[in-house]
């Protein structure tokens, strides 16, 4: 299934400044049933996002008209926990296409990127960085540059680069997942085949 290409997301952000996020707080297990990759964006946080009742918990972030953007600004830590795929799948089908964070739990990293969700490491200073300046002006907005492996707090011009994979930057930048690679070098494949002796 191919996904939204990233080149350059230029968004507000909205954050949550809180370590230690894991898969089973981002997508709580009894909402692991379904097997297609949609809905989950409903879920996303449920329990810190609803009562009992199902009625908004007006405190949480989500909930707040005051933050709105593509990109999710995360404490350090985020995504540990199980390995759950859907996890990422719920942040994706929210509407998020970027998290930001000073350290992410590999697993969730990498189920990220399979499904086009850019995970942006920053450092923990810089990362506070962000969160004061979001608190400053919930407008702010950050610029991710994918070729250029950037982010920058463009109300002040503070940059920092960041770390990713080449083969899933190359992805990412494509909209491709790994079906969708070997599907676009098909014709190599087949060229390399008909070379070997039989």
């Amino acid at each position: 299934m191919a996904y939204d290409k990233f080149n350059i997301l230029t968004s507000s952000a909205v954050p949550l400044p809180i370590e230690n996020v894991d898969t089973d707080q981002i997508i709580p297990a009894r909402f692991l049933k379904a097997t297609k990759r949609e809905g989950f964006g409903d879920n996303l946080f449920r329990d810190w996002r609803y009562n009992g009742d199902d009625t908004p918990k007006a405190d949480f972030v989500l909930n707040d008209s005051t933050y709105c953007g593509k990109i999710l600004v995360g404490g350090k830590n985020f995504g540990s926990g199980s390995s759950r795929e859907h996890a990422a799948w719920a942040v994706y089908d929210y509407g998020f296409r970027a998290v930001v964070s000073s350290f992410f739990a590999d697993i969730f990293k990498g189920n990220c990127l399979n499904i086009g969700v850019l995970p942006v490491q920053v450092s923990p200073e810089f990362a506070e960085t962000i969160f004061k300046a979001i608190e400053a002006d919930p407008k702010t907005e950050l610029e991710i540059n994918l070729p250029n492996q950037t982010i920058t707090l463009l109300s002040t011009g503070q940059q920092e680069s960041f770390a990713i994979n080449g083969y899933k930057k190359n992805n990412m930048i494509n909209g491709f997942d790994d079906i969708d690679y070997l599907q676009n070098i098909k014709g190599d494949i087949q060229a390399f085949a008909d070379k070997l002796p039989y």
